[in-house]
């Protein structure tokens, strides 16, 4: 089964996640198969950028509880989109949550609809925004991230906006992105890749010095009693043990 879309129109490929039984969750497989399909568009001069969207109303629920990645493989997913040598725009109609929103802070532009909403929710089934603060502790504003990692809160479009989440947002998205897409089409490719490098230099320093610490942060808390009750009353749909 493909889980990954693709389709291409004047130099932009959409790569569409397509796993609406989880809600487009980050599992094994589709890791996997998005990995492969960046590796593939790294190599194609033909090109320019990538729009990575989503079908159904969430672009991703977070990380699979019933096949999740390889923390690994995860950190290896998003270091690939921050290096990868083209753009990477993200297009969210809908819900992100949880390891969906590393995803989202990986893209070096992100759009979203006012429809879309946003929430940290790892601190509710007891887990921690471990290898996904790679990418957004770099991007987005520190007062703001502490409080939504800490709570757990649903928030909007344009909250995601004023903390650097996303890019812009609007009612309509493919509106907010036509401009930017020009723009990207009108850029010379080796000049692109050289100021992406510039742009994404941070956050590859970030990687090199956290990643190996909070992989393993990671691999720890999914195998700690708190996260197994916090997965269990997830999926059971009650309240964790420790609500007080």
């Amino acid at each position: 089964m493909t889980l990954i879309g693709r389709t291409r129109a004047r130099g932009i490929e959409t790569l569409t996640l397509d796993s609406p039984h989880n809600r487009n969750a980050l599992s094994a497989a589709l890791v996997g198969e998005l990995a492969s399909c960046l590796a593939d568009c790294a190599k194609e001069d033909a090109v320019r950028a990538i729009v990575l969207t989503h079908t159904g109303n969430t672009f991703s629920a977070g990380a699979d509880l019933k096949d999740p990645p390889d923390p690994a493989a995860l950190v290896g997913l998003l270091r690939q989109i921050v290096e990868l040598g083209k753009p990477v725009v993200a297009r969210v109609t809908g819900h992100v949550r949880a390891g969906g929103l590393g995803l989202l802070a990986a893209c070096d532009i992100a759009a979203a609809s006012t429809e879309s909403t946003f929430a940290f929710t790892e601190v509710r089934i007891g887990l921690a925004p471990a290898v996904i603060s790679l990418t957004l502790l770099p991007r987005t504003d520190a007062r703001a991230l502490a409080r939504h990692y800490l709570t757990g809160e649903r928030f909007d479009a344009a909250e995601a906006a004023r903390i650097g989440l996303v890019t812009t947002a609007g009612d309509d998205v493919d509106a907010v992105l036509e401009p930017i897409l020009d723009g990207l089409r009108r850029a010379a490719p080796e000049a692109l890749a050289e100021t992406k490098q510039l742009l994404t230099a941070r956050v590859l320093e970030t990687f090199d010095r956290d990643a190996a610490h909070l992989t393993a942060l990671s691999a720890r808390l999914f195998a700690s009693p708190h996260a197994r009750e916090g997965m269990t009353a997830f999926l059971e749909r009650r309240d964790p043990s420790w609500l007080v």
